[in-house]
């Protein structure tokens, strides 16, 4: 079976955000229970994602 490497690559990135996703839903959960903490985290992790998919976009990763 030969799977080409651009196919692979869009799978990583898909596994990467739906990662970081499933993490800032996470935060998102427990930010109820410590707000300040998570206040801080949830727009790292929402930047995070949104460079992973422009340097994706930008053909840099």
């Amino acid at each position: 079976m030969n799977v080409d490497s651009g196919a692979m690559d869009v799978e990583m990135l898909l596994k990467l955000v739906l990662g970081l996703i499933a993490i800032l839903l996470v935060l998102e959960i427990v930010g109820t229970l410590f707000g300040w903490i998570v206040g801080i985290l949830t727009p790292l992790i929402a930047l995070a994602i949104a460079l992973v998919i422009v340097l994706w976009l930008l053909d840099a990763i």
